[in-house]
């Protein structure tokens, strides 16, 4: 069974977006896994369509109605569905690697688009809703980190990469940050490749490239060096 995706937002017209190209596009057209788009708005049921409200006990903005919600979901999903639900949300768990790998690994995911100044707390509870960041700032709505979340799954699914050491090599695949990578031409304004890249000596390359994956981690996320550190053994 291929990944399914279903995303629920109110701008349906902004999916499948990047998504429809490169390879995610690809995997779309070869039927690697889907995508269904579903308008929230549609399940409001005022003629205005109205899927917010203001903020009980008062505040700035508006706040996504829980039964607005409760509805769209329920109905761009099924009683036994078991992919993950995801609420794209600025204070929810960081988007990182080990999770795109546990959305990969599975059926697909429900994403719910977030907007203003957020959704009822009511609804997270009430339709198991995962929180999901995918970073320490705040965009307009959750359209964008639901793309980012699907194009980093969708790139791990078997057949979308051409072999499984592309994306073994990747930036954190091994909690490092991935090595640089040279090609033609040799000299480029004045900076060649380095010698032992062209030296043909396999595993002297394996080192190189372990040891600039790790001094590049050391210098630019001494966050995940330090993680690293007591596993290494210093």
């Amino acid at each position: 069974m291929s990944f399914r995706a279903t995303v629920l937002t109110l701008y349906p017209e902004m999916f499948p977006g990047p998504l429809g190209h490169s390879l995610a596009g690809k995997a779309l057209e070869r039927g690697l896994w889907s995508l269904d788009v579903a308008d929230i708005r549609a399940a409001a049921h005022d003629r205005h369509r109205t899927v917010d409200d203001s903020p009980a006990g008062g505040g700035p903005g508006m706040v996504m109605r829980a039964d607005v919600l409760a509805r769209a979901i329920d109905s761009a999903t099924e009683t036994e569905d078991r992919r993950p639900r995801l609420l794209m949300s600025p204070r929810g768990r960081k988007l990182d690697q080990a999770l795109v790998r546990r959305l990969a690994a599975g059926p697909g995911a429900v994403i719910v688009c977030g907007h203003f100044e957020g959704v009822d707390e009511r609804i997270v509870a009430a339709r198991q809703l995962e929180e999901v960041s995918v970073g320490d700032y705040v965009l307009s709505g959750g359209e964008l980190p639901a793309l980012i979340v699907l194009d980093a799954a969708v790139r791990l699914l078997p057949g979308v990469i051409g072999t499984a050491q592309s994306s073994e090599d990747e930036s954190f695949e091994q909690g490092l940050l991935e090595h640089p990578h040279y090609t033609r031409p040799r000299l480029f304004e004045g900076q060649a490749i380095p010698e032992v890249l062209l030296s043909g000596d396999h595993q002297a390359i394996g080192r190189w490239k372990r040891s600039e994956a790790e001094r590049l981690t050391r210098e630019r996320r001494p966050d995940l060096w330090n993680l690293r550190r007591p596993k290494d053994g210093g």
